[in-house]
């Protein structure tokens, strides 16, 4: 009788045994996938601070790598306009004789011709004091170059500020000023109009004047 009440005691102990293993192995898994996630946890907040850490040690490299770059000596761009240009001086004056009529040292007003001009004329407007121009001498002069036509200025020694210099009597100017200033008194002031064949002709080269010519010469000096 004892005896098989031990047996069933045993057979109830078995299931119960069997079903503490399960638990106990349950809790073991449990605790093992618990351990799993911490793991897994810590090790991925150590690769986020590694991160970091390469990052921050990347821009430390990056900045203190310009220290060894040269430094750029160039001056910025400005943001200011440029400058502006200076105003052209005006020409200085032309040296002129102490004893010269005032009237030389004003740029004349050259006015147009009239009617058909045929021959050289030549008109004392400023009668000099000075010895007469000789051929072959180098005078100094200011003038004036019109159209005789209708009085349209294409040259003048007053645009520069400076007299022109030159030999006369010998080729080195037109006709009309090689023949219509031998002989004028040095200080004079001289209205010279010439035709066509004394001056540049009728077709001349670019950049002349075609036709007759009036001329204002203001003989300074002659050497």
């Amino acid at each position: 009788m004892s005896e098989r009440v031990e047996n069933r005691s045993e057979d109830q102990a078995a299931p119960a045994t069997k079903a503490g293993r399960r638990l106990a192995a349950q809790l073991a898994e449990k605790k093992a996938a618990e351990a799993r996630r911490r793991r897994q946890s810590v090790l991925g907040a150590a690769v986020g601070v590694l991160a970091v850490v390469a990052l921050v040690g990347g821009l430390v490299w990056l900045n203190s790598g310009d220290d060894d770059k040269p430094a750029n000596t160039s001056a910025p761009a400005s943001p200011s306009a440029p400058a502006e240009p200076a105003e052209p001086s005006a020409p200085p004056a032309p040296e002129l004789p102490a004893d010269l009529d005032p009237a030389l040292k004003t740029k004349p007003t050259v006015q147009a011709g009239s009617g058909e001009l045929k021959k050289l004329t030549v008109t004392t407007l400023v009668k000099g004091k000075g010895p007469a121009v000789k051929k072959g001498q180098e005078i100094t002069t200011n003038y004036v170059g019109v159209t005789y036509k209708d009085g349209k200025e294409f040259d003048a020694s007053w645009r520069n500020g400076q007299p022109a210099t030159f030999p006369i009597g010998v080729g080195q100017v037109i006709k009309g000023w090689d023949q219509g200033l031998v002989g004028v008194p040095v200080g004079s002031r001289v209205q010279l109009d010439l035709p066509a064949d004394l001056g540049y002709g009728e077709k001349p080269p670019a950049g002349y004047p075609a036709g007759a010519l009036r001329f204002v010469v203001d003989v300074l000096a002659a050497k």
